[in-house]
């Protein structure tokens, strides 16, 4: 059950991360979800958006998306704002919750005047209350993926090492790079996080090499695992470390938590984290 978040916050400002892939089914709301999940496990005060008019990740951490009043639709067309609008989920971090209501958003933007700024407007009331933001963008590149892109400060791309994927990844840094021309110069891309990764494949071998071998250190060395554990969560409401913490699919996006954590102690200095995170050797 989620609640409505009380309380000031204050602190530094948040890093925005924008989970995007213009290819569907290729886990990123999953990513989204337990990413978000992890982070706060290590002590680290997270605020997941939910971009999506699907909802899922809104369902992913336990909230009814029917149920769910205002949500980032509201925001994005003035209704409301941050602070009424987010919820605080029983799993450590807050939501800003979707529904179907939110795929209206592309008519009504289009007579708003600096309709891709609206978010990154928005944001600015709470980003000095959380230390990680993360946008779970629409499989599409509309209004709602423009405003996730021109609010966020790096991108973090879930991808599939197969073919297809591939050249979906070309035509992804392709807008990225239209985006930062055009709309936020400061947007780069954080990192690729290789998902449902079957080491018995040869052709995912093979694309995976292709991947470290084009960019280099921007591919995390954490990779995702196919785990059932990690796929039925969702039904349950519940990102998988709370669901099964002993999975790989919670140790994996654990891993993933602490590896992002090193980034930002190389690139900002000392991240405060919690040291009874627990990953499993």
């Amino acid at each position: 059950m989620a609640r409505n978040l009380t309380g000031n916050l204050t602190g530094n400002q948040a890093t925005i991360l924008a989970v995007t892939n213009q290819k569907g089914g290729v886990g990123k709301t999953t990513t989204a979800v337990n990413l978000a999940a992890c982070l706060a496990e290590t002590g680290q005060r997270v605020l997941l958006i939910d971009l999506d008019p699907q909802g899922n990740a809104t369902t992913g951490c336990g909230v009814v998306k029917r149920e769910a009043m205002p949500t980032v639709y509201q925001i994005l067309i003035g209704r409301s704002t941050m602070s009424d609008t987010r919820l605080r989920t029983e799993f450590g971090f807050d939501v800003l919750p979707a529904n179907r209501e939110l795929a209206g958003a592309e008519i009504d933007l289009i007579d708003i005047g600096q309709r891709e700024y609206r978010l990154r407007d928005a944001l600015a009331e709470i980003r000095g209350g959380y230390d990680f933001i993360l946008l779970d963008c629409p499989p599409a590149l509309n209004m709602l993926t423009v405003n996730g892109l021109v609010a966020a400060d790096s991108v973090m791309i879930p991808m599939q090492c197969e073919y297809y994927a591939l050249e979906g990844l070309t035509d992804l840094v392709a807008t990225l790079k239209k985006v930062r021309a055009h709309l936020n110069p400061v947007l780069e891309i954080e990192g690729l996080l290789r998902t449902m990764f079957d080491p018995r494949s040869t052709l995912t071998q093979q694309v995976s090499r292709e991947l470290e071998g084009h960019f280099g250190n921007k591919v995390y060395r954490t990779i995702i695992p196919r785990n059932v554990r990690l796929a039925e969560a969702p039904s349950y409401g519940k990102p998988v470390i709370a669901f099964d913490r002993s999975s790989k699919g919670a140790q994996a996006y654990l891993l993933l938590a602490l590896e992002i954590l090193q980034r930002c102690v190389g690139n900002h200095g000392a991240v405060q984290t919690n040291a009874a995170v627990g990953v499993e050797p």
